[in-house]
């Protein structure tokens, strides 16, 4: 097992236009072709201008076979267009089971 911690630290205000075309245009097909969403969740502390997302995948090599089917996908092209000027930066850590 894999785990994907993605943030997504969004313009200041970002967050709930971002939430709002995520569920019309993108979260479909993303959960569709990544699998497994642990959670999305919101800060209440610090950064509050962030997205987390936990995604869960059998392997490495799962995760990028994937995350390759997404990055190919028309429709979550024109997501990502339509969200790119709300990104200020994504981090991507990727955890093994301890």
């Amino acid at each position: 097992m894999l785990h994907e911690l993605r943030t997504y630290t969004l313009t200041p205000g970002g967050t709930r236009e971002y939430l709002r075309i995520y569920n019309e245009m993108g979260r479909e097909v993303q959960t569709r072709l990544l699998g497994n969403l642990v959670v999305l969740l919101t800060p209440e502390s610090d950064d509050l201008n962030q997205l987390v997302f936990l995604w869960a995948f059998e392997s490495f090599e799962d995760r990028a076979r994937r995350r390759a089917q997404l990055m190919g996908d028309p429709v979550f092209t024109e997501f990502r267009k339509a969200v790119r000027q709300l990104l200020v930066r994504q981090e991507s850590r990727l955890f093994n089971p301890a």
